[in-house]
Formats: structure tokens, sequence, C-alpha cells
């Protein structure tokens, strides 16, 4: 249901029985078998379109069109969700729903004749589908992640007709990982051997989401018999055109989330791929992945932001309509400071992917970086709301039926594979200890086209309603060579907010807790170009650093957020959407300080402290952003900095 002027209104969802069948339905069937190849389908119903007298944001434009998710009708709702959980179903009739409006238009570049035309447009929609159910997001989204490396390559060849067949609801997966080697591309014994019209391709891989399901692979393969960083190439392979016999799908893999998902694998026995196939240039495979990631990471997050609504929602529900003790649940002291941490997390964590999001077209070079912390910090601060929440619900939180069709179980357990995907938590804190050194050197002496253009890139990147720049792959780097932007925004930032709080009383304790990161991040940036690789890695202190800088990183991102904001020291862009109040900058700075501290102890001031009188300072903070939260839950409004209605609507 959507919400017009305070009240309820029937939104259905699509139906299941009107919507097509899913283009990729014929996963393992006849339909793959075929020899003769065949022309892209008509492209699907364009995508979602803002109303004609109103532009509302995209995720509120889309969730209303996939109707309320309490509604037990619909494919794309809560009960549904349930069901092809508990029978490890394929969520099909999900997939058909979302491409009969048009979803899978923005995976496409618009450049392409897609609807992407910013990469934060991406991070909503996936926040969106996540919000209701993670699998159907998962298997729908991934199609991205298989086409992403097309586009970061610039293909022109084949890139029209991938674009259609995308359009048209195809799936497509990425094969990267074996059975034997897991993340360790350069290990990769998929073979593709050189012949006259092309390739032969050889070998399998295992663990690739959609590999049976899907029509197309962007697979990478070795094609230098030594290997090495420039003996593997990507091949996108269409096995709609593929022999009968050259290729056979592996069986699902069964998983503890994500249980209908398509998690599989895929075996080649001499399949022919033409040179047309040939994703760029033969042996650039690793660094087109490598690039290519830094994009899909920075938009995982939006898994996770829809995650933590969802659990957020889930929870204070319960609190508010249960009983304990003589009393509401939602009056206990420590149910209230738990549920308000967690949002104030939440929030945190959305701030940081915002800006990750814009990054990727404001700051390209530095993606390494940005999208390293975005991968590693907002699936892991998901990862602990979760575990709170679970005791604020109790029982509940464990039990498969009885209680909300069992969601948030199956919540946490879908959630827990968004870490690993496209790099897990180790692989992302390594890359960030790989560039200690040029980070500490970039935080010292920012580099910059001067203070005007400087200003520029930042408002660029922080500000919600300014335009994007159109999307450079040719700019992403494999490392940041002049630091962060991001991280070296703090400084400036924390004075500009400083200078506001000696005119408005309410910031002062925001901009007390930002001079304190501040101090911390410089102290941190010290230790971080002191640190030395060793023979075998990085040593273990380095991660903490790194955990410690992702902080700082994200912290950055918040006052960048409100310095360019509506409300924000720079007068910001206008009449932006970013939330009005100070409050929400205090509360997301000092959970941050918390976990800097929690990362790197001492970071951000002497040790022991008396913690009783910083608690009783922080409870007031707390009690009124938990008025934030209700509020936002009594209007039926998505847990966020940015006004936007759900589908659900108000409590009844």
């Amino acid at each position: 249901m959507t919400v017009v002027r305070g009240r309820r209104t029937p939104q259905p969802g699509p139906s299941a029985a009107d919507a097509p069948p899913p283009a990729s339905a014929a996963s393992s069937g006849a339909a793959e078998e075929r020899e003769e190849p065949e022309e892209p389908p008509e492209p699907a119903p364009g995508p979602v379109h803002p109303e004609p007298a109103t532009e509302l944001p995209l995720a509120e434009r889309l969730d209303a069109l996939l109707g309320d998710p309490e509604d037990g009708t619909g494919p794309l709702g809560y009960a549904a969700a349930a069901r092809r959980d508990t029978a490890e179903e394929f969520p099909a009739a999900a997939c058909a729903a979302l491409d009969r409006i048009g979803v899978q238009h923005y995976y496409v570049p618009a450049r392409y004749g897609g609807a992407l035309t910013g990469l934060p447009q991406l991070l909503e929609v996936v926040r969106t589908l996540a919000r209701r159910d993670l699998t159907s997001a998962v298997a729908h989204g991934k199609t991205f992640l298989g086409a992403v490396c097309v586009w970061v390559a610039e293909e022109n060849a084949g890139t029209a007709r991938l674009a259609d067949l995308v359009r048209a609801g195809e799936l497509v997966s990425l094969g990267l990982t074996e059975r034997a080697h897991g993340s360790d591309l350069m290990a990769g014994e998929v073979v593709a051997e050189a012949v006259p019209e092309g390739y032969r391709i050889t070998g399998e891989k295992w663990l690739i989401n959609n590999a049976t399901r899907g029509r197309l692979v962007c697979l990478l393969a070795r094609t230098a018999p030594e290997g090495g960083p420039r003996g593997f190439s990507l091949l996108l392979v269409d096995k709609a055109r593929l022999p009968h016999g050259t290729w056979r799908p592996l069986p699902k893999v069964p998983t503890l989330g994500i249980r209908g998902a398509d998690i599989s694998g895929i075996a080649f026995d001499a399949a022919p791929v033409g040179r047309d196939g040939l994703i760029g240039r033969e042996g650039e495979g690793p660094e087109t992945v490598l690039k290519a990631l830094q994009i899909t990471r920075s938009l995982c997050t939006g898994l996770s932001l829809g995650a933590a609504d969802h659990g957020l929602r889930l929870a204070y529900g319960f609190a508010a309509g249960r009983e304990l003790y003589g009393r509401r649940m939602l009056d206990l002291p420590l149910v209230r400071r738990t549920l308000a941490e967690c949002y104030a997390d939440l929030l945190a964590a959305e701030a940081l992917s915002l800006v990750a999001a814009r990054s990727i077209h404001t700051l390209p070079e530095e993606l390494s970086v940005t999208s390293a912390v975005a991968k590693y910090l907002v699936p892991t601060t998901v990862d602990r709301i979760l575990l709170r929440l679970r005791g604020v619900l109790g029982a509940r939180a464990f039990l498969s039926d009885h209680h909300a069709h069992g969601r948030f179980q199956k919540l946490e357990r879908d959630h827990r594979i968004v870490g690993i995907f496209d790099g897990n938590t180790m692989v992302n804190l390594y890359a960030l200890t790989a560039q200690f050194r040029t980070l500490a050197r970039g935080f010292a002496a920012p580099a910059g086209r001067g203070a005007a253009g400087h200003r520029e890139r930042e408002a660029a990147t922080f500000s919600p309603d300014l335009p994007l720049p159109r999307l450079r792959p040719d700019r992403l780097s494999l490392l940041a060579r002049h630091g962060s932007t991001l991280a070296a925004s703090l400084p400036g930032s924390t004075s500009v907010l400083v200078r506001a709080a000696a005119d408005d009383v309410r910031l002062v304790p925001a901009a007390r807790a930002a001079r304190t990161l501040t101090a911390a991040c410089r102290g941190l940036h010290t230790r971080m170009g002191a640190a030395r690789l060793l023979p075998g890695g990085a040593p273990v202190e380095s991660f903490d650093l790194a955990r410690g800088y992702s902080a700082c990183l994200a912290a950055a991102c918040a006052l960048g957020l409100w310095r360019y904001g509506r409300d924000g020291g720079n007068g910001g862009g206008g009449e932006g959407r970013t939330a009005p109040s100070p409050l929400w900058l205090h509360a997301v700075l000092d959970r941050l300080s918390s976990g800097l501290e929690e990362a790197v102890p001492g970071s951000t001031g002497p040790l022991p402290r008396p913690r009783g009188v910083e608690e009783e300072a922080r409870e007031p903070l707390y009690e009124r952003l938990l008025e934030r939260m209700a509020a936002q839950y009594a209007a039926g409004e998505l847990f966020s900095l940015l006004t936007c209605r759900t589908a659900e609507g108000p409590p009844c």
C-alpha cells in the first residue's frame, strides 16, 4: 500500500499470473541446448518512470509498483519469500514480475540504451529489492555483476547485443571462482585455447550465481599457458550458441542463506567461442575484473541497507506491541538504547553508501579505496545490527513460523552472504593495507586542482542533489595514487562544522565529536605511513588500522553530506533531501568514534576512561534519535537520511 495524505490506499503489486515468464526460464531444458544462434528477444517493457506531476524518488516509485509486501498474494511479498525459502525455490515469479516493470533496464547504462544514468540509481533499486527479499534481489541483480565487465571494457562489437539481451530479461552470470582456488583468480585452471575461429574453453567454474539459469556467462579464463596477470582474458559466452555436449551445468549448492538462489557451476568441454566473445583485449581480464568489482562492491551495500531497514522495522514493531514485566517492551531502557544505536549505525552505513555510489562518477581513480571501505564496513555493521536486534526479538528471531512469517531468521541467514560477495572482509581490508603509505601521504598533503577545483569535486561527491558527471571507466585505477579525497576532506569539514557551531548551539556536540575524530584520524594516518608489509602479507595490527581507517572515512562521508546538504555550512545545493536536523550527524559521529576506538584502542583519547560519565552524556542523544526513528516508522517512511515512503505505509 502507498501512503496518500497520511492514509493507506491499496496498491497491489505485479501479479505472477499476468507477468510474462522469465526470459531465462529455459535454464537447463531444451532451450539451452539449441545449437542454432538465436536473435536477441524483444526488450521487456521500459523502466520505472516518474509520475506525471510528481518527481518522487526512484526507490519510492519502485516500491509502490512492487505493492504492499504485507499483502500475501503477490510474488514480491513477505509471505511469498518465506514460502520460497522453506522450499529452497528459485524466485522465478518474483524475477518475472521485476522484468515486467523493467527493473533490468537499470542494469544497462543509458549510452547503450538502458535507463542507468547514475550509479546511485542502482543503489536505490538494490536497496528497495533487498528490503523485501534478499534472495530475489541477489537472483535478479546479479545480472549487473555479470554484465559490468563489458561496460567497464567499453566494448563496441558485442555491447549492443548484450544490452538488448539484458533489457529483454536474460540473466548474466560472472564466472570467476573455481572449486580448488576460491578467490585466488590467478590460479584459475579454466583454459581458453586459441584456435583460428576464436577460442575453445575447457574446465569448471564453481559457486557461480545464476550459472545454471543464466543464458550468458562472463568468464575469466587462462589464455596464456604460463598464466600470470597478463595470462587471463574475459570472454562472454552465450550458452544458446554452444553446440550440444560442450557444456553442462553443475549441481546447485545448498546454502545456509539465500536458499533459493541458483548458486551452482558450469563445466566446459572444448566449447567454441568466436573472437567476438573477447571482452577488451587479450590478457586484460584480471585488470578489467578488479576495476569492475570496485563498482559492484560499492553497490553491494544496497543489499545491506535493505536488510538493516527490514530487520530494524521488525524489531521496532515487535517492541512497540509487546508487553514485558508489566510494561511495553519499547519502554525498557536497554531496548530503547539498542534500537537507537542500531538506527544510528544504519544512518552511518547509508551515508557511506551514498557517497561511495556518487564517487564512482566523481572520484573513479580513488575507487579502489572507497569501495574497499564500503564493502568491508557496511555489511559488517549490518551483521552487528542484526545480531543486536536478535536480542530484542528473543525466541522469535529464531522461529521459522509463528511470527512475521519467520522473516527475521531468514533475513539474518540471507545477509551473511553479502560480506562474501565480490571480495570478503579480509580481501577488502588487505586492499587498504596495501595502500597505507599512499593514503598517509595524500592525507598530509591533499592533491587537487587548486582550492576551487577541490571544493567542486567535494560538492559533486557529497551533495545528493547535484548532477553527476558521466561514468568514465577509463579513469578507474587499481591504486589510488594520490590518496583519498574523501578522507582528506575530514579536517576541512570539521572546521566548517566548528564555525557553524559558534552560531548554532545544536551543532556543538557534533562539532566536539568531529574534532575528536579528526585528531584520531591524523594519528591513525601517521601510524599507517609507518606500517610496512611483511613478505607474507600485512601484519595483524595493519588490519586493525584498516578497520579504524574505515570508520574515519565513513565519518568524513557523514560530515560531507551535512556540509554540502541543505542545512550544511556551505549552504548546500538548494532544496536538498538530506535530514535537516543535526541530530543524526552527532549520533553517527558518536557511533563511528566508538567503532574507531574498538578497532584501535586509545585512538580517540587516553585510557582508561570514566565510562559512566560518557554513557550519561549519551543518553539524551539516543532518546531524541529514537523519537526520530519512531516518527519515520509512524509515517511509513524508510529508515533513512532521505525522505522516502514505503509501500506498506504507516502501521495499522
